[in-house]
């Protein structure tokens, strides 16, 4: 987990050394509930500490800026190859830094500067990519934005078709950061289709769940699909593109050299190994796994009280409002790391606080069910949960702590 040789780490930089072991041990002794982290493989994180990060590889496989590379075109032939099989599509990118870089790649791909496209609100759930007046999106392009009714929280798509029809956006993207229902991908694939839109989807959060069956892959409908590879997917930090052949040729010139440079080959070689890992049956078992976690957890959550945004979660997270019991997210972030519980502070829908507040938080399976809890693991963290925003005495807290303790070393990812 150090790479291939942590003694020689160790002497080198001792306090890096240091702080790595002491992440680690973070790893292994806290709950993580952060719906966008998880925990890569053994193979992975070996693939990824190699000497591959050496060879600069600009271009494609078989047409490379750079000799020598002939081994490195293999593996990423690999991973282009196993992802269009893992998710039946046609044409792969699996160059991308990070999911920005990827979505940067598919806007420029078929937006021009100042062209209108149309994403989901930063404070209804969808990402900065997505149209944020502080992100590139909201500084290169005109953003027209769609969000989720206020009675259901839930996207209303009678709503979406009435503001794509009346602003003509080129380009239709749906994809959330923090968004627990299913996407009625069909739906917004006709809307698209009846403006001349290109319609993107941003899988980032539940492509893992798409390779696993535990939910409706957008590959079918959507133009294009762009995502991060370490969240639900469990594969190395990075990101990947996936399209129609017809859009084959804009998406890789988009990728290199409209918005990248050289691919990270030591994280390619990561991706082929995560997509041949996700291509195994129990992996199916594992994302369906994600999903039951997930509905037990929020279900335990509103048992005790606790508010769920739109009333439960058909996917790998669950927003919790916390107004009810007279919580900011920003203090319930704190409560619960304090304890050993670690989730993130969130903006719920309409939220009236400021997004480094935010009126709930954040929380998610995909971690805990990586490490191998399941529906009664799930029921006690919930509980604890609970019991820590209701009661934050020191003495309670403690004893929190000291089941979270108990419970995390029963499931450690990294034992060794």
């Amino acid at each position: 987990m150090l790479g291939s040789d942590p003694k020689a780490l160790q002497q080198t930089d001792p306090e890096v050394y240091e702080n790595i072991l002491k992440e680690i041990n973070r790893q292994n002794t806290k709950i993580e509930l952060i719906p966008s982290e998880n925990i890569t493989s053994p193979a992975v994180l070996a693939a990824i500490g190699t000497p591959l990060t050496n060879k600069y590889a600009e271009g494609l496989p078989g047409a490379r800026y750079y000799g020598g590379c002939e081994y490195v075109d293999v593996i990423e032939n690999l991973a282009r190859d196993r992802l269009k099989a893992l998710l039946g599509a046609d044409h792969a990118n699996v160059q991308p830094h990070a999911g920005a870089q990827a979505n940067l790649a598919a806007y420029f791909a078929f937006l021009k500067p100042d062209d209108t496209f149309m994403g989901m609100r930063l404070d209804h759930g969808g990402h900065l990519t997505h149209g944020s007046p502080v992100n590139f999106t909201g500084k290169f392009f005109n953003v027209i934005s769609y969000g989720v009714d206020p009675e259901t929280e839930m996207i209303d798509y009678d709503q979406l078709r009435d503001i794509a029809k009346k602003e003509r956006p080129k380009l239709i993207v749906a994809g959330a950061t923090a968004y627990s229902r299913q996407w009625e991908f069909a739906t917004i694939a006709e809307i698209a289709k009846d403006i001349g839109a290109i319609f993107m989807v941003d899988a980032a959060h539940f492509i893992g769940l798409v390779a696993g069956g535990a939910h409706e892959s957008p590959v079918p409908h959507a133009d294009v699909v762009t995502f991060t590879t370490h969240k639900t997917l469990r594969g190395p930090r990075g990101a990947a593109i996936v399209c129609k052949a017809e859009h084959a040729k804009v998406i890789d010139k988009q990728v290199f050299p409209g918005t990248q440079g050289g691919p990270l080959m030591h994280v390619i070689a990561g991706k082929a190994v995560a997509f041949k890992e996700a291509a195994a049956p129990e992996f199916s078992d594992y994302a369906r796994q994600i999903v039951a976690n997930a509905r037990v957890l929020a279900d335990t959550l509103a048992k005790e009280g606790l508010r769920i945004v739109s009333g439960g979660t058909d996917n790998h997270l669950m927003l919790v409002d916390l107004r009810p019991i007279g919580l900011t997210g920003k203090v319930a972030e704190e409560r619960l790391d304090s304890a050993g519980i670690t989730c993130n502070k969130n903006t719920i829908p309409f939220d009236p606080e400021k997004p480094m507040i935010g009126s709930g938080i954040r929380v998610g399976t995909p971690w805990v069910t990586s490490c191998g809890m399941k529906e009664d693991e799930m029921k006690a963290i919930g509980k604890l949960i609970a019991s820590a925003l209701k009661d934050d005495s020191p003495s309670n807290l403690a004893s929190i702590s000291r089941s979270v303790l108990e419970l995390a070393s029963k499931f450690a990812p990294y034992p060794s």
